[in-house]
């Protein structure tokens, strides 16, 4: 699949173009944002913006030179259409030494961006043995750290599943390697609250407020591990799966392949309809 590349001004599709001693390669120390990617648009850059500073910060690394990347953006998204696909940016702490102390040289700016197939409305899930630290230095942040997660996915795909949920180190429902997780408890849609650990997810966000909005309660609480094999529906939230009904979770069925359940189906539906809002 073709990936479009920017680096520090300039479009470098071969992928040459970041330093082999570059921190973000070294030691996982940088931050990244995925956004989707609509006809050629990209959904709730501003929120993703936001989140990346909030990022930053927990790193103490810069905020986001918004203009750098903004530029990047547009170089990526220029030429054919991209009807729908993944924008992903990322900041560095840029060149320094092989340890864990930074150099003084200034962040790295990349952004790349490619088609991808649309999200089916429904998946299975697999429950995987480790478990996300919520006291982590950097729970919350969107690091580019992500062999846990590699190693995680990896194990769910050995079981049939397209993501991998965690529970967190208090044995409470916390999220997946790149989405979060919804439970529907007969009326009522819950998700893990963010001090359980999982990331403030931005597609999670507007579920969250649109299904209010639209009369849905939704609430933030904790929830056991063990709510997965008692929960009525549930869904997964990412830039790139919208809400996605999760049909199995392990040897689990929840209904139907390809068929999400009522309450999922409705915020789905509440969440296709509203976000052209967000559409730049």
């Amino acid at each position: 699949m073709s990936v479009r590349i920017w680096v520090e001004g300039r479009r470098v599709d071969d992928g040459a173009a970041i330093s082999p001693i570059d921190h973000g390669v070294t030691v996982g120390d940088g931050v990244f944002e995925t956004a989707k990617v609509e006809n050629g648009r990209v959904f709730a850059l501003e929120m993703h913006h936001d989140r990346m500073d909030r990022s930053l910060a927990g790193l103490g690394l810069p905020k986001l030179d918004r203009a750098k990347v903004d530029d990047g953006i547009a170089a990526v998204l220029e030429g054919d259409q991209i009807d729908f696909g993944r924008l992903r940016y990322t900041v560095t702490g840029g060149v320094g030494p092989l340890g864990s102390d930074r150099g003084d040289a200034p962040p790295t700016h990349i952004v790349t961006a490619s088609a991808v197939p649309r999200p089916a409305p429904t998946t299975k899930v697999a429950t995987v043995r480790w478990t996300r630290n919520e006291n982590s230095a950097v729970a919350g942040l969107k690091t580019t750290s992500y062999a846990e997660n590699v190693v995680a996915l990896a194990a769910a795909k050995q079981n049939g599943g397209s993501e991998a949920i965690f529970a967190n180190t208090l044995g409470n429902l916390c999220e997946g390697t790149g989405s979060n997780i919804f439970v529907v408890l007969g009326e009522r849609v819950v998700t893990p609250p963010l001090e359980d650990g999982p990331l403030a997810g931005i597609t999670r966000d507007l579920v969250i407020r649109w299904g209010r909005e639209a009369g849905i309660e939704i609430v933030e609480e904790p929830l056991s591990f063990d709510v997965l094999t008692e929960c009525d529906e549930a869904f997964l939230t990412s830039s790139t799966r919208n809400v996605q009904g999760i049909h199995a979770i392990n040897e689990r069925q929840l209904g139907e392949e390809d068929t999400p359940g009522r309450v999922t189906a409705r915020l789905a539906e509440v969440f296709s309809k509203r976000q052209d809002e967000l559409l730049s």
